[in-house]
């Protein structure tokens, strides 16, 4: 399936978005000019289910070859958040890109501190303003009309498919590329075990202290300092 891209700048690298659950490439409104800026043209996509892009089946594989159907491959950086760092990490191998940032992604790693059910973020579908707020004290007002509009654009089928299936690890055996996991300081998908596996299976490991699990919108000076090196 092809999906609804948008684009950032004009560089002559290429870096590409992949947003999480219940967003859209507006994510990453505050990332996407900052890697322009670093000389990328950066493209974002909408996931199947979210933002302008098509409805139909749901599944971790369709999502990850939507990604191989619309992105180039061979991409100079691939950068994927929570569902979509899942989708990367299962259509890398494809793709190809230079190198990979997974950020705080849903693998459901051995080790985990917190496995959750994606079923529950249908409770999100009718969030208020002050819900949105309560769950993230440190968002800007821009980015909680973001949220609440991306999760009004949102197809709740997509966490009922994945229902179940997050009992499934999907932790990657062997980064295929070079690859770094970042992890959320305050989150709740990875425990200090799961990190020193990550090592032990070749990936480079980055906490952003004090971050929630959208560490992008949580803490965006400390995601761009957890980049260095990688962009």
């Amino acid at each position: 399936m092809k999906l609804h891209t948008h684009e950032w700048g004009t560089g002559d690298r290429t870096a590409v978005l992949i947003h999480g659950m219940m967003s859209d490439h507006r994510t990453w409104h505050r990332v996407a000019p900052a890697l322009a800026d670093r000389g990328y043209r950066v493209i974002g996509v909408d996931l199947r289910g979210h933002g302008r892009s098509p409805r139909g089946d749901y599944g971790a594989e369709l999502f990850a070859d939507d990604l191989v159907d619309t992105l180039p491959a061979g991409a100079d950086l691939a950068l994927g958040h929570s569902l979509g760092g899942l989708a990367l990490s299962l259509a890398a191998e494809r793709l190809r890109p230079r190198r990979v940032v997974y950020s705080d992604p849903a693998w459901s790693p051995v080790g985990t501190g917190q496995v959750v059910d994606p079923a529950v973020f249908l409770t999100f579908k009718d969030a208020s303003r002050d819900m949105v707020r309560a769950f993230n004290p440190r968002w800007d007002d821009a980015d909680i009309d973001l949220e609440l509009a991306t999760v009004a654009a949102w197809d709740t089928g997509t966490a009922l498919a994945l229902s179940g299936a997050h009992l499934v690890d999907r932790t990657p055996e062997r980064p295929v590329v070079p690859s770094l996991v970042q992890i959320a300081g305050e989150g709740f998908l990875f425990t200090e075990e799961a990190a020193k596996e990550l090592r032990t299976r070749g990936f480079e490991v980055r906490t952003v202290p004090g971050a929630g699990h959208t560490i992008h919108r949580d803490d965006f000076e400390g995601f761009m300092a957890g980049l260095e090196g990688w962009i």
